[in-house]
């Protein structure tokens, strides 16, 4: 009987000690793999399938951001590196575009082409073409009749803002497929902010469109047409179209502008 009982394996009973099993041990000069730090959250901004950063991974080493920050056409901030200008900058490009001569605006902004310019020229360009066309209608009535019976049209503000943002937008995006199509590099952020600047010229120029005599406000708007479709002409020649196989499309690209600038006068101050 004792012995029966002392053959029966007592390992798993409840209070049992199992058995000391004796291992090799570990030979000192094997390495131990690095454990693998993560940090969470995932980091989103990194390579596509890298669902988390790892602790002093790459984008630690120098401490720069990357070149590309394009987060997608949805994102507002993909389209921040676009709008980081100060106001030296700003007013350098602004006096360029009043000086169609020169036709270096690209060279200026090859290194940070901006859409600050566009925004906030084509906007102001809509209050003052609404504005001071509303003012010179009453002034022209004024003048050629007794009792003025007049009231603000607000349609010029409709009208205004279709007109130049739908120009500003959609006519550099026209030239950019066409310079694509005929071969030819082209940077539709830059085109953007050509003939964003380009319009700058309105601005002051609306103030003296406000003169109640017709011949001088039609000097004034031809010269205002031909200065900015020269700078737009100009810039495109020197650093895109080079040969004179192609000077159709600078031809209509100073035609499309002298095109806005008569629009504004018979539109807004006639």
């Amino acid at each position: 009987m004792d012995d029966s009982l002392g053959n029966i394996p007592s390992s798993h009973l409840l209070g049992s000690v199992p058995a000391v099993i004796t291992e090799e041990k570990t030979n000192s000069n094997h390495s131990v793999p690095e454990a693998n730090l993560q940090i969470f959250p995932p980091n989103n901004g990194g390579n596509p399938g890298q669902g988390y950063q790892t602790l002093g991974g790459p984008s630690e080493g120098d401490g720069k951001q990357s070149t590309n920050n394009w987060k997608g056409v949805l994102s507002v901030s993909s389209y921040t590196q676009y709008f980081n200008v100060d106001t030296d900058v700003v007013m350098n490009r602004l006096m360029s575009s009043l000086n169609p001569t020169t036709g270096d605006f690209f060279s200026k902004i090859d290194a940070n082409p901006d859409l600050y310019g566009l925004i906030w020229i084509s906007t102001t360009l809509v209050f003052v073409l609404s504005s001071f066309g509303n003012c010179a209608t009453y002034i022209m009535r004024k003048r050629s009749e007794t009792v003025t019976s007049w009231t603000f049209d607000v349609s010029y503000v409709n009208v205004a803002t279709c007109t130049i943002y739908g120009y500003t937008f959609i006519v550099p995006l026209g030239f950019y497929f066409l310079l694509q199509y005929l071969g030819l590099n082209a940077s539709i952020i830059r085109f953007w902010c050509l003939w964003g600047y380009s319009l700058f010229i309105f601005i002051p120029t609306s103030f003296l469109l406000m003169i109640p005599v017709e011949f001088l406000k039609w000097i004034i708007i031809l010269l205002t047409g031909g200065a900015s479709g020269g700078f737009v002409a100009l810039n495109l020649k020197n650093h895109h179209i080079q040969t004179n196989d192609l000077s159709l499309v600078l031809v209509a690209a100073f035609v499309l502008q002298m095109g806005l600038a008569i629009f504004i006068k018979m539109w807004f101050f006639r």
